[in-house]
């Protein structure tokens, strides 16, 4: 396949496979970080959130068997080799989680609204990945760099089980294997959760396209000659990617990134089609259009700060039991719930103007 593909039309192709998968998995089954965050806080239903549970303890067990089978070295992925700085998960998780709040979408659920015809979410799509490359490489990286510095770890991988492997010679994998256990058996701890297979299915689906993206890029570092590098999905910077490479493919290469982006619109067209839902949606009111875009552009900032959104450090750093993880999806969850507060009580300027 390298030979007839070459290194990046290869990872290109393993994103967007996962990617359709993940696309299918917000149509059908109704996956989705704020939605999850809405029903838990004002519907009394944790269902959502058990799904999400679900997809992370099948993302770790996946990947630490992964790492115990030989198929994933994650000491080089950015989760575990860059030093962890808990204030960049804080502060960039708040403000991820606030600006999904008022935008009504993360970065993933906008790619799976815009594909079911919502040309909405292509405006929180475009802001969203333009502003995470404002602050990526743009004019605010120095910024970025000089507040929340970015270094290499020399001391070992930032994960929680490679940390108890050094404390108790418990090789990693294992250690990970039973956390990921503990958390589908958590997920399935609800009579309710275990009454709808169809989120259990899906939940499920989501955490082997996680590990899906590990497997095949390793492959690919494994055996390419391009250097390659292991990752998997993650939709803030892959945003900016996309449009750059857009404006640039005659003299760009495709990248994991373009099709994990691709495979979600195509899913998600996918799936709104088979379930009779694609109907083109726009905006009609400014008020509304204009509280979208600012959440966009918050989001994709603080994505960058806290090194992944909703799904690259809610799942794909997870997966990894990365330290970034836990404490950057509690502050997704609490900013969630700031900017969900202020909509519902309808206390933000934002809505008000």
């Amino acid at each position: 396949m390298l030979e007839a593909l070459g290194d990046a039309n290869t990872v290109a192709l393993i994103g967007l496979i996962g990617g359709i998968v993940l696309g299918l998995a917000a149509r059908i089954g109704r996956f989705c970080t704020l939605g999850a965050i809405e029903d838990y806080l004002y519907a009394d239903d944790d269902r959502r959130l058990r799904m999400w549970a679900m997809a992370i303890g099948v993302a770790i067990v996946g990947s630490h068997t992964a790492m115990a089978l030989g198929g994933l070295d994650p000491v080089g992925t950015r989760y575990l080799a860059q030093t962890w700085n808990p204030l960049g998960s804080i502060v960039g998780g708040l403000m991820f989680g606030y600006g999904m709040a008022i935008c009504g979408n993360c970065g993933y659920g906008a790619l799976a609204r815009l594909g079911g015809g919502d040309l909405r979410s292509f405006v929180i799509v475009l802001i969203m990945g333009l502003s995470a490359y404002v602050v990526m490489s743009g004019p605010l990286a120095y910024l970025r760099v000089w507040i929340f510095p970015e270094e290499m770890d020399l001391n070992g991988p930032q994960s929680i089980s490679f940390l108890a492997e050094r404390l108790t010679s418990i090789p990693a994998w294992l250690i990970g294997s039973v956390i990921g256990v503990a958390l589908v058996f958590f997920a399935l701890a609800s009579h309710r959760f275990r009454r709808t297979p169809a989120q259990v299915f899906w939940g499920s689906v989501v955490g082997l396209a996680i590990v899906s993206g590990w497997l095949g890029t390793n492959w690919v570092a494994t055996h390419g000659f391009d250097g390659e590098p292991v990752q998997t999905h993650t939709f803030a910077a892959p945003l900016g990617d996309t449009i750059f490479y857009l404006m640039t493919a005659s003299g760009n290469t495709l990248s994991f990134a373009v099709g994990s982006v691709s495979g979600v619109l195509i899913g998600a067209f996918l799936g709104s089609w088979s379930k009779g839902h694609f109907r083109w949606e726009a905006c009609e009111d400014p008020r509304e259009l204009k509280r979208q875009m600012l959440g966009a552009a918050i989001m994709g900032p603080g994505a960058i700060i806290a090194v992944g959104c909703s799904v690259g450090q809610g799942i794909s750093a997870f997966s990894l039991l990365a330290y970034s993880a836990p404490v950057t999806f509690a502050a997704i969850f609490a900013g969630a719930a700031l900017g969900l507060r202020q909509l519902v009580s309808g206390l933000s300027f934002i809505t008000e103007r």
